[in-house]
Parts: C-alpha cells; structure tokens; sequence
C-alpha cells in the first residue's frame, strides 16, 4: 500500500470518526449555520441564551422602572410621555445591542422565542433546539422580572398592555408588524454575511428601538413572548388578551421569514452584486462590447 492510499485510508476513518461523534441536533441537510452540535455545545448555548435574556431584560425593564419612577407612576402630560417614550425605547434597544453583541459569538444572541422561532422555520436551527432555546429565553424573562422587582421598590411596572382605544385585532397586527421588522432586521444584518455583519448588533438595537417608538404607545410593545411573560408571571396579572403578545410575534416571525425566503430565492444578492466592494464599480466586458476597462461606470449615462 503507498503512501497516498494510506493517507486516504486515515482520511476515511478520521471522517467516520466525526460522523459518528457528531451532536444530535443536527439536520438532514445543514448549512453551515445548522451544522451537527454536540450535548456540550447545546448546554453552552441554552446558559448563554438564558444569561443574555436575563442580561437584556434587566437592563431593559431597568431603564423602564427609573423612567416611570422618575415621573411618579405612568406619564400624565403629553410632554411626560415623550420624554418617556424615548427612554424606554433607547432602554430595550441599547439593552439589545451591547447584550447581542456580548453573546452574539456564543449563541448568536437571539434572546426571543419570536426570533428563534424564526431560524426554526428558515431552516437555521434545528426544531428540537429551538424548542429548549425557547424554554431557556422564556425563563430568562421571568428572572429579570423578578429580579427587577426585587430590587425596585413598589409594584413592577414594566407590563404589556393595550393603549386607549386599541383593539385586540389591532395589538395582533401592530404585534406581527413590529416583530416582523425585527425579525427581518436580524436575518439580513447578522445571518447573511456581508462586511457590516461585525456590526449588527448595533443595526439589530435600532430595529428593536424604532419598534418600541411605534410600538408602546399602542401594545407596550411586546415584540418578543419571553418579555411579555415574564412581568405578567411575576406579577401574576394576565389580561385577556395576553395572548397577542404570542401569536402576533408567532405570525411577524412567519411574515419575516417567508420574505426573507423570496429574497433567496429570487437571489437578491445578484440584484446590486457591488454595494459590498471597497473598489469602485466597474463597467463589465458585455455592457462595454469590448475589453475590460477600468474606467468607473457613468451612473449618468449607464
């Protein structure tokens, strides 16, 4: 036998050696995203997306709990609720991006059944996973809650409700919409890779900041089931329709999802091959007729 069947041969085995010790969450065809994962690595990533949760949410209903507080209770003047409308907003969005950020390389910093239950339905995660993400990030959400409680004075006051004259039709939409932006913000950001992808976090932050602007005054801005849940278990205060604050999230996953789908499939990328170059755009052989040219392209006349 020479010494290239023998390297083959070691190849082989080492090959059936990873095949064999490969995790069992791993899917019939995986991306690089959905590779095998081991017992390990699914421990590693249910504690870190139970401490980014809890991270995030604290920090969150933190800055929600000194909003309120400061103005005495709820705002009562237009002014008031500006003032805090821009602080809890800035609070939820500047929460997720540094948090993101910290726990992006070791879970991918999802931090959001919605938004787990997106990469399950996009092909991204495995089912079963995304399942006990979903736990972890639910339980996540009721500790920062009582945490947040405990060390607070007086009664919790960072629960989802609907504004004045709003509908539970209209809180299920305004839900789906505002997590479907999220949602999409994640997916193009961070999973598509690109040059800014080191960044996304930051862009991931300001999706959940512009959420919250639209979304407070009219649901509380849910966006995500494990912060909705979490101040209603603490609090043991369930309205009756808590229950949009699961499906509308459910369904802007589902809407996002399905778009982020169509950009594939229609392969988006192909659409503006440049905006990702350093180099200026170049005119390519078949627009000119002729050689290759190294001339900028003339936005004006192309």
């Amino acid at each position: 036998m020479g010494q290239q069947d023998i390297e083959q041969s070691l190849s082989i085995r080492s090959k059936r050696r990873q095949s064999s010790a490969t995790g069992f969450l791993s899917l019939k065809n995986p991306s690089p995203l959905t590779r095998s994962i081991t017992f390990k690595h699914l421990i590693l990533a249910m504690l870190g997306e139970f401490c980014g949760t809890v991270m995030f949410l604290f920090f969150a209903f933190g800055g929600v709990m000194v909003g309120k507080s400061a103005l005495g209770g709820n705002p009562s003047t237009s002014s008031e609720y500006l003032v805090f409308l821009l602080y809890g907003a800035s609070s939820f969005g500047m929460s997720l991006a540094i948090n993101a950020w910290i726990f992006y390389r070791v879970t991918g910093g999802l931090f959001n059944p919605a938004v787990t239950f997106a990469f399950v339905l996009a092909g991204l995660m495995h089912p079963l996973k995304g399942a006990l993400l979903s736990v972890t990030q639910i339980l996540g959400g009721i500790a920062a809650a009582a945490i947040i409680d405990g060390l607070t004075p007086g009664p919790l006051l960072v629960s989802n409700s609907l504004g004045p004259n709003v509908s539970v039709t209209q809180g299920l939409f305004m839900e789906m919409f505002l997590t479907a932006e999220l949602i999409l913000a994640i997916l193009m950001l961070a999973v598509e890779k690109h040059k800014a992808t080191f960044v996304a976090p930051i862009g991931i932050g300001i999706a959940l900041f512009i959420g919250h602007l639209v979304g407070i005054f009219f649901t509380g801005a849910g966006l995500n089931p494990a912060r909705s849940l979490g101040p209603a278990a603490v609090s043991m205060d369930f309205p009756s329709y808590h229950w949009i604050y699961w499906a509308g999230p459910a369904l802007g996953a589902i809407l996002a999802t399905g778009f982020y789908k169509l950009l594939l499939a229609l392969e988006y990328a192909k659409a503006n091959p440049h905006q990702d170059r350093d180099s200026p755009m170049m005119v390519d052989d078949a627009k000119l007729g002729s050689s290759m040219s190294d001339s900028p392209i003339d936005l004006e006349h192309v």
